[in-house]
């Protein structure tokens, strides 16, 4: 068989299945998670910024740099092994270690993130994570670990992948301003599922914060739709009054949809963004496959609590705007027939002016050719009697009698002589 020729993306589009392979790890280790994203149009920043951001850090190691246009990278920085992802809004940076510190939750893990790097950035943290993984204990330990960590009315606990581990988190901010997760690693569990485990934790965090940035939004965004709906109830109402202007409504109306239609356009890939986030969040629970720990909510069920409802938030917003949107179309196409009824009306009336007007200058036509043929007669005879003057002796009448004589015919003969002219014209 000859060789077919590639596409020229298909090993691109192949690898890109594996381009993001999960970590390796072991317990007990410490991870620390950082997710940065630029603080205005995240989404179209300059990519080249995160490259000489991470690149920075390298240096700070003497680390090697990645390859050019590189969207992950994973390298040994002394004691740490750092992963390095660049995402469509924000980029994660992720060290791993072994080993535990005598204080749980110890701020110290993230020193491997330099003070003077750390005050270069110009990325804002989305999140940061503190995450413990160790041994499992047994479950008595677990309850009390538990206790002293987390705030007891909202930690969510599971028992994972088929009692691989016990996962935990509050989804607080710490004192020290960080997440704090922990995770209990059954024995004969591989060092690929802990990293598969520790990667899921993060990215449902991450996209949990994300998604929230939509309902950040959805809450800025309903006073003024409240504002804007008023307006538009208003000259909803402006409609049925027959004595209201309708071009002047339907100018108000233009005026609300170009709002509209400039909150939707603004809104447009926040919340197309946050329904991709929430979808992620809710698959990166799923495949963890939890179980309930010692009648304690699970992760799911944190999100029903808590998650859920702002995600509501966020489409209910955006159906709303949708709604209001289409209400001030069909207002204006209501509008905008009402306008084009009113338009034809006084176009007939203008067109029975018109008639009218014609019907006038008709009547004053006939009335001017009228006259005209009394003056053309008038000068006629008196023409015409100047030349027949001579004629009068000869005949023997008076002038008078000539006059009288000869004015029927001039007059028949102009009449006729006008009408024609008119009937040639018309």
């Amino acid at each position: 068989m000859p060789l077919l020729k590639d596409h020229p993306l298909r090993i691109e589009m192949a690898n890109e299945m594996h381009a993001r392979p999960f970590p390796s790890l072991s317990a007990p280790s410490s991870v620390a998670f950082l997710a940065l994203m630029h603080p205005t149009e995240a989404a179209t920043r300059d990519r080249a910024l995160d490259r000489a951001q991470l690149i920075k850090l390298l240096d700070r190691f003497g680390a090697p740099h990645p390859h050019p246009n590189a969207t992950h990278y994973s390298e040994t920085l002394g004691r740490y092994n750092l992963k390095w992802e660049q995402h469509t809004e924000f980029v994660t940076y992720t060290l791993f270690h072994d080993g535990l510190s005598e204080r749980a939750f110890d701020p110290a893990e993230f020193s491997g993130f330099p003070e003077e790097w750390v005050s270069t950035l110009q990325d804002v943290s989305v999140t940061s994570i503190n995450l413990r993984v160790e041994q499992r204990p047994d479950d008595a330990t677990i309850q009390k670990c538990l206790k002293n960590w987390f705030v007891q009315e909202s930690v969510a606990v599971s028992s994972v992948l088929d009692g691989a581990a016990v996962v935990a988190g509050d989804f607080r901010l710490d004192a020290s301003g960080h997440q704090r997760f922990a995770v209990f690693i059954s024995k004969g569990t591989g060092s690929r599922r802990i990293g598969r485990i520790v990667q899921r934790i993060c990215e449902i965090e991450t996209y949990k914060a994300m998604s929230m940035l939509g309902f950040s939004a959805a809450q800025n965004m309903n006073n003024e739709m409240a504002q804007i709906n008023t307006k538009l109830s208003a000259l909803m109402s402006d409609m049925t009054h027959p004595e209201s202007s309708a071009e002047v409504t339907l100018k108000a109306l233009l005026n609300v949809s170009a709002e509209l239609e400039h909150i939707s356009a603004q809104s447009a890939f926040r919340f197309g963004a946050t329904g991709a986030y929430e979808a992620i969040v809710n698959q990166r629970i799923a495949v963890l496959r939890e179980e309930r720990f010692q009648g304690r909510q699970t992760f799911r069920e944190f999100m029903l609590r808590r998650y859920d409802p702002a995600m509501r938030t966020v489409a209910s917003c955006q159906k709303r705007l949708v709604t209001m949107a289409n209400r001030a179309m069909r207002s204006g196409d209501l509008l905008r027939t009402r306008v084009d009824v009113e338009r034809s009306a006084q176009n007939q009336e203008l067109l029975k002016s018109m008639d009218r007007r014609a019907d006038l200058q008709l009547r004053l036509q006939k009335t001017v050719e009228g006259l005209s043929v009394v003056a053309i007669s008038y000068y006629a005879v008196s023409l015409t009697g100047y030349l027949t003057y001579p004629l009068a002796a000869h005949l023997g009448v008076s002038k008078g009698t000539l006059t009288a004589a000869l004015t029927l015919p001039v007059v028949a003969l102009v009449w006729w002589a006008m009408r024609r002219i008119r009937n040639q014209m018309t």
